[in-house]
C-alpha cells in the first residue's frame, strides 16, 4: 500500500491516508521552542527540554496509536462530530491530507461540506506553535458549526508528571482571561515561567478540567463537551488542567474564515512574576499574542521560516542523474541532520524525553552534518559540550539541554567518547577558518572556576585514551565504545536493575580496536590541528 509520495518542488512529503503504519513524525521548532507533530496531530511540545520543560502531555505506548495527546480539532456539525486530521474522533472523511514540511505541518480534511485546513509551525526567534485554521463551506447551503480546541498541560517536569500522582492532582493551576487560557501549575510557588493556549477571536466558551470536557468514562475520541455542543466553562484546581476553546461559526455557501490559535511559554523574572496579588504577568503573551493576532501576520511568520530554510538548504547541493539521490541530499538528508542537531536522540516517536538528555558523543557526531549549514550554532554547541567534560578529559555520556549539566544518572566512562569533541573542532575550524574557538575559556563540570582554553580541553581528550591503555597497549572500552550495547547488562539476575551498568565492572582489562582505530584517525587530526594553530611542541607530542 502506498502511504504518500515525496512533493519535490515543495520540500513536503504528502501523506494521503491517517491510517500510516506508526504515526509518521515530523518536527516543529529550530532554536528553543520545539514540537513532535505525528500526520494526526498527535505529539506533544516542549520548551528546550523535553523531560524538565515539558509543555503539553503526551502518553507513549498508547493505545490506539497516536491518541495520546497532541493538538486536537473537533467540529460539530449540527451533531456530526469529527475532526480535520482524522483523530481523534476517527469519523471518516471524505478528503485527507498531510503535508510535512521544513519546520511545519499542513492537516487538511473534509467532511459534510465543510472543508479545515490547518498549518502547524514555530516561528523564528518565538516560544510558541502557531496553528493557522481555515475553515470553509464547500457545500451549497449555510452552515452553522462548533469548532473545538483541545490540549492537555503537562506539569513540566515529565517524568514526575506520568509517577507523583498523589502530589499532581493537588497542583494543577490555570488562569482564564478572555480567548487565552493560561497554565500556572507551581508558578506561585517555585516556577518563573507558564503557558497559554489563545485564539484570536470570541469564544462561545471554553474548558481547562480534563474530566469537564472529556467527561468521567469517555476518551479523545468522543469527548462530552463535544458531543453536547457546548463548552462547561470549566477552571482547573488540580486533577487535569487542559486548554480548549468553543468558536461558534456561520458560513454562506463558499465561505471560508482563518483563526489563529497560539500554543506559547513565557518565562518572568522574579521581580516581574505578578500583576496584582495572584494574577500573572502576562506581558510578554499578550505582546506574542498581539504579533499573531491575524492570518497576515502569521503568513509573513511562516514565509520567513520559509526563507530561513531555503538559506540553510542552499549551502551545500547536488545535481546527478539520479532524481532520488538529489531529493534525499538537497533536502531530506539535510533536513534531518538539522532536526537532529536540534533534538538529538532525546525524543522522538521511540525516545520518550525523559530517560535520557542530548548525547556527548551523539552530538558531536551531528556536528559533523550539520556545521556547514549553521557555523555560529555549532559553535555554541562544541562550547556547550565540552563545558560538560571532566577534569581527567572524560565526559559525562548525556546532558540536560535545558540546564547543560552532565547527567549524573547516566555518568560517564564511555572512553570513546573524549575523542569526538576533537573530531567536532576540527570539522568546524576546517569549515569555518574560526580557530579563535580554540582560545574560549570553557570550564569543566560547568564549574567556572575550572575554566581552561578549549585547546587545553580537547588536549585533556587525546591523553584521556594515553592514560587508559590496557594490557596490550590498545584502549580501555570502559563501559563502552562507540557500541553501546557492549554495556548493556546482560547478564544481571537481579528483577529491575538498569540494562546499563553504572561502573567499569571490568577495571583495566576490557579494550577497544573500535576506540584505538578512532585515535589513529582523530589523533592525526589533533597533531595537524596542532601545527596549523602554532603549537608545533603538541603536535610533535601527538
Amino acid at each position: 500500500m502506498q502511504y504518500g509520495y515525496f512533493d519535490d518542488r515543495n520540500k513536503e512529503y504528502v501523506i494521503t491516508t491517517p491510517k500510516t503504519p506508526y504515526p509518521w513524525i515530523n518536527y516543529l521548532g529550530s532554536q528553543e521552542y520545539f514540537s513532535m507533530i505525528s500526520n494526526t496531530a498527535g505529539g506533544y511540545s516542549f520548551y528546550k527540554d523535553a523531560k524538565l520543560r515539558r509543555i503539553t502531555r503526551y502518553r507513549y505506548n498508547n493505545v490506539p496509536l497516536d491518541l495520546g495527546g497532541g493538538r486536537y480539532y473537533y467540529i460539530n456539525d449540527g451533531g456530526d462530530v469529527w475532526s480535520p486530521g482524522w483523530a481523534p474522533a476517527k469519523k471518516e472523511l471524505e478528503n485527507y491530507e498531510c503535508r510535512h514540511g521544513m519546520g511545519y505541518t499542513k492537516i487538511t480534511g473534509a467532511h459534510g461540506g465543510i472543508e479545515t485546513g490547518i498549518t502547524f509551525f514555530v516561528p523564528l526567534n518565538t516560544n510558541a506553535e502557531v496553528h493557522k485554521v481555515v475553515v470553509k463551506n464547500t457545500s451549497n447551503q449555510k452552515k452553522r458549526i462548533k469548532l473545538f480546541s483541545f490540549v492537555e498541560w503537562c506539569l513540566w517536569n515529565a517524568w514526575d508528571d506520568q509517577t507523583n500522582f498523589q502530589r499532581n492532582y493537588n497542583t494543577g493551576e490555570v488562569e482564564i482571561k478572555g480567548s487565552v487560557i493560561y497554565h500556572k501549575t507551581e508558578y506561585k510557588e517555585r516556577r518563573n515561567h507558564y503557558a497559554f493556549f489563545s485564539v484570536n477571536a470570541p469564544i462561545a466558551g471554553f474548558d481547562s478540567d480534563r474530566e469537564s470536557f472529556l467527561g468521567t468514562y469517555n476518551g479523545f475520541e468522543n469527548p462530552q463537551a463535544v458531543l453536547a455542543g457546548k463548552s462547561n466553562n470549566s477552571v482547573a484546581d488540580g486533577w487535569h488542567p487542559i486548554a480548549s476553546h468553543c468558536l461558534e461559526i456561520e458560513l454562506e455557501p463558499g465561505e471560508a474564515r482563518d483563526y489563529v490559535f497560539l500554543l506559547g511559554y513565557v518565562e518572568n523574572s522574579q521581580e516581574e512574576k505578578w500583576e496584582s496579588k495572584n494574577v500573572i504577568n502576562k506581558k510578554k503573551a499578550e505582546e506574542m499574542i498581539k504579533r499573531f493576532s491575524d492570518a497576515e501576520a502569521v503568513d509573513r511568520a511562516f514565509a520567513e521560516l520559509g526563507e530561513y530554510w531555503e538559506q540553510l538548504l542552499s549551502k551545500y547541493s547536488v545535481h546527478s542523474s539520479e532524481e532520488k539521490m538529489d531529493r534525499m541530499v538537497n533536502i531530506w538528508n539535510q533536513y534531518q541532520c538539522m532536526v537532529t542537531f536540534n533534538l538529538s536522540r532525546s525524543a522522538s516517536y521511540f525516545e520518550s524525553g525523559i530517560g535520557r538528555g542530548m548525547g556527548f558523543r551523539d552530538s558531536n557526531q551531528d556536528l559533523l552534518g550539520f556545521v556547514h549549514q549553521i557555523p555560529d550554532r555549532a559553535r555554541e554547541r562544541i562550547i556547550d559540550l565540552a563545558s560538560t567534560q571532566l577534569e581527567d578529559g572524560g565526559a559525562y555520556h548525556q546532558y540536560q539541554p535545558l540546564t547543560k549539566k552532565g547527567n549524573d544518572e547516566i555518568g560517564g566512562d564511555f572512553n570513546d567518547d573524549p575523542l569526538w569533541l576533537i573530531l567536532a573542532v576540527t570539522a568546524y575550524i576546517k569549515e569555518t577558518g574560526d580557530d579563535s574557538i580554540l582560545d574560549v575559556m570553557t570550564p569543566f563540570d560547568n564549574d567556572e572556576s575550572k575554566s581552561t582554553p578549549l585547546s587545553d580541553h580537547l588536549k585533556r581528550s587525546f591523553d584521556h585514551v594515553i592514560n587508559n591503555l590496557g594490557p596490550h597497549g590498545l584502549p580501555l572500552i570502559g563501559r563502552a565504545d562507540w557500541n553501546d550495547c557492549l554495556n548493556l547488562n546482560c547478564f544481571s539476575t537481579e528483577p529491575g536493575e538498569s540494562f546499563q551498568t553504572t561502573t567499569s565492572k571490568d577495571g583495566k582489562v576490557a579494550e577497544s580496536v573500535m576506540i584505538a582505530g578512532m585515535f589513529c584517525y582523530i589523533g592525526e587530526e589533533y597533531a595537524v590541528l596542532m601545527e596549523k594553530t602554532g603549537n608545533p611542541a603538541e603536535a610533535k607530542r601527538a
